[in-house]
């Protein structure tokens, strides 16, 4: 068996009240030094930064972050860290403000821009700490080695994969996760689905992450509908961020595959959100995929509720797929492309983009051009 790497954050708080716990440590162990708090503006809007912000640590607030973080963003996240004198970083919400985070993570010890970073083992040192606080159940930012930020100049996604900008510490408090939309607790709910079945499939896969990854697929399948039917159900907020988190563990040493590789440059473009471009394509690629990993689709369906005992492999494999669009379709992800403005004509553009992307290879089976083609044309 070739080696495998497993990195995580050195500390991981998580449950009720880990915010909380992370101030504690954080005023003892930064005291007056000065810090920067990267958020979106939700997190400033419905107060969750006010945790942060109303301690006593020295903490400069950026709250201008968006969706899909691009390279405008991290330059000016990057002059207040210049600004404030900043001797660590706290990301504060969901893939986009701990991305961002990480971009500065990059910059404070190497010379600019980000896109120079783009690809596997680009990032040569790091300086300042870097906490990480999770606030929706989906993207895993905060415990993986991967940072995507699009180039305005390019609307290229690059996607950027280091162990050098894992947070320090990851905080997952399911208090802060009430107040989130249905239909952004089920995008980020797919992403992560779509995060433990890639790591799951994957060429990197290995006994470790198919443990983390079928754990992490049956949490999700289980308590992803309640999440969306009942923000407010603190059981299955609880659930679905242990769920999300054992899949970043899964992916951070699997890997990822196409489903990624493809929705970069649609999100990019498109602008779209990165969850919901993942959760159109993972019942696609999942089907393509499904031949080169039978075995493997057969134990997914299982895990995810169906009963396999009177299928054969074949047939759970065939069921696992229809589980992934049931799933899809109960938590009321949009059937294709088509319905948020995507043309056929537009794919064309995002096709290499997507062969060249580094999640491409973690794929179990290689897609040639005309294939991916195929598979945009169904994702529509």
């Amino acid at each position: 068996m070739s080696v495998f790497t497993l990195a995580f954050p050195k500390i991981n708080l998580s449950g009720i009240g880990a915010i909380e716990a992370l101030t504690n440590r954080l005023e003892t162990e930064h005291s007056n030094e000065p810090g920067l708090l990267i958020c979106d503006p939700a997190m400033v809007e419905l107060g969750f930064a006010n945790k942060l912000l109303e301690s006593s640590l020295n903490l400069t607030l950026f709250s201008d972050i968006r969706p899909n973080p691009d390279t405008n963003t991290v330059n000016q996240a990057l002059d207040s860290f210049v600004t404030s004198q900043a001797s660590y970083i706290i990301g504060l919400g969901g893939g986009s403000a701990i991305d961002t985070a990480k971009a500065i993570r990059i910059l404070s010890a190497n010379e600019g821009p980000i896109s120079r970073f783009n690809g596997v083992d680009t990032v040569n040192k790091i300086s300042v700490p870097l906490y990480a606080i999770n606030t929706t159940a989906g993207t895993a930012a905060e415990v993986t080695s991967n940072a995507v930020i699009t180039d305005t100049a390019t609307q290229v996604k690059h996607v950027i994969i280091s162990d050098k900008i894992i947070p320090d510490i990851s905080v997952n408090d399911p208090s802060v996760m009430l107040g989130i939309p249905s239909d952004i607790t089920a995008a980020t709910g797919i992403d992560a689905l779509t995060h433990a079945i890639e790591a799951y499939v994957s060429v990197g896969a290995h006994t470790l992450t198919d443990y983390a990854s079928l754990e992490s697929i049956r949490l999700i399948a289980q308590y992803l509908p309640a999440a969306v039917d009942n923000g407010e159900d603190i059981e299955a907020r609880q659930m679905m961020a242990y769920g999300q988190f054992i899949a970043g563990l899964s992916f951070n040493s699997a890997g990822l595959g196409m489903v990624h590789a493809m929705a970069h440059p649609v999100g990019a473009r498109k602008d779209l959100p990165h969850g919901v471009c993942n959760a159109i394509l993972l019942p696609v690629v999942c089907e393509f995929n499904r031949p080169y990993r039978v075995e493997k689709f057969a134990k997914v369906a299982h895990v995810m509720g169906v009963d396999t005992s009177k299928m054969s492999e074949e047939e759970a494999s065939l069921a696992a797929i229809e589980a992934i669009k049931a799933l899809c379709k109960r938590v009321r992800i949009p059937k294709g492309f088509a319905e948020l403005g995507v043309k056929e004509s537009d794919i064309l553009e995002w096709v290499s983009d997507a062969m060249n992307d580094p999640c491409a290879a973690g794929n179990p089976q290689p897609m040639t051009t005309q294939q991916v083609i195929q598979l945009y044309q169904q994702s529509l």
